[in-house]
């Protein structure tokens, strides 16, 4: 069976992580992702962290289901061939610093002259006007602009802190990937072409407002932003650490009881959701104190069997272990040509009838070259020729 985006190409220039995880999703749905690579380095996280046979696990777990085109673009030779490429394609994502793509002459005016209906789409950090428009960006910088390390302080000390994860990195490639999708069916609507553009930082505040901004949505609320609570909702037991919690006034009564506190359903302080937010630190180290004096399999036996929302918290490696995840069939092991046994998480949303799947491992340096540009018209002589002048690899 095919893939809900199958006969779909998308033209990928895009490297790091937010460009190339969203072109991953497309082309785990059927799109016929070709990436666009220098021809001397490749994509930079090819070179990120322990590689085996030059596959590299941050490289391997964002480019999977796509073909490799080495070209150098600093040629008007490699330009040349990009817009061959583009007149056949559906879909051109790019993520320069704004301005780049007009020097280099694969702006989307210039695009346009060779594909009339092409999806345009860029990604930045910070949109393409503004102060901070020149500024380089990585996922570091947009958790210190979007308030993402804010919410993240510590409430002792109120140092910011930001997550040990690439959180806006992924959260554009979400926004991108779903933007796509969104404009290929306006196109296939009414013939609408666009040029969708993501922002980074815009991508990460419109995830972050609905709860971590909320208390800013009231203009002249004297609410203000709100703060986190002094401790998160991990608890410790007597042998590890688990999670619980409580939203409705049916979860806190059967919490309560199952703690064998059934004295704080009736306590003023905790008597509905309103109140246990606010008096959310007491409630947390009151529940804390219970917790840490017998088991993790003990407290999440008496917490299931009263419907109260709970769970382990699991190590990585226990989490690949974990039944619900092998009852999921989330994690698929293969055999990738050249970076030998992997393992990776299949896509995420299923399809009943065009399902999403690993398609491809993620290529070598310029592994479909050869193949891509046959494609488009080019003969043997003419590969031979790129090759021998550096355009292709």
């Amino acid at each position: 069976m095919t893939g809900p985006l199958e006969g779909f190409r998308i033209v990928d220039v895009t490297q790091m992580i937010s460009g190339p995880v969203a072109t991953m999703m497309l082309g785990d749905q059927g799109a016929d992702v070709i990436k666009v690579e220098p021809v001397s380095t490749g994509d930079l996280t090819r070179a990120t962290g322990s590689r085996r046979r030059a596959i590299a696990p941050m490289f391997a777990s964002s480019n999977r289901s796509k073909r490799s085109l080495a070209l150098d673009l600093k040629t008007q030779a490699g330009i040349d061939l990009l817009k061959r490429l583009v007149a056949t394609a559906d879909v051109f994502v790019q993520n320069f610093r704004p301005g780049t793509v007009e020097r280099m002459g694969i702006g989307e005016d210039a695009l346009r002259q060779v594909r009339r209906d092409l999806i345009y789409v860029s990604i930045s950090g910070f949109g393409e006007t503004g102060p901070y428009v020149l500024k380089r960006v990585y996922d570091p910088v947009i958790q210190a602009l979007s308030g993402l390390a804010a919410i993240q302080s510590d409430i002792a000390t109120k140092r910011p802190q930001m997550i040990r994860l690439i959180v806006p990195d992924l959260v554009s490639a979400l926004t991108v990937s779903q933007a796509v999708t969104a404009a290929l069916l306006a196109r296939h609507r009414n013939g609408e072409r666009q040029h969708v553009k993501v922002a980074m930082l815009d991508a990460v505040v419109a995830f972050l407002w609905p709860e971590g901004m909320a208390g800013l949505t009231l203009i002249d609320s004297s609410a203000g932003a709100g703060r986190p609570p002094s401790r998160d909702l991990i608890f410790e037991t007597t042998d590890g650490y688990i999670t619980a919690g409580a939203v409705s006034n049916k979860e806190w009564q059967a919490l309560a009881e199952a703690l064998g506190h059934p004295e704080w359903i009736e306590d003023p302080r905790f008597a509905t959701p309103a109140s246990r937010v606010h008096n959310i630190d007491v409630r947390l180290e009151l529940t804390a104190e219970v917790l840490k004096t017998q088991s993790s399999a003990h407290w999440l036996s008496r917490l299931d069997a009263a419907q109260v929302p709970c769970a382990p918290v699991l190590s990585l490696d226990e989490v690949i272990s974990d039944p619900q995840v092998k009852a999921n069939e989330l994690i698929v092991e293969f055999d990738h040509p050249h970076g030998g046994r992997m393992r990776q998480p299949r896509p995420a949303a299923r399809f009943s009838n065009t399902p999403a799947e690993i398609r491809r491992p993620a290529p070598l340096l310029g592994e479909h070259s050869d193949e891509v540009l046959r494609e488009i018209g080019l003969s043997n002589t003419e590969l031979a020729a790129l090759r021998s002048s550096g355009t292709i690899a």
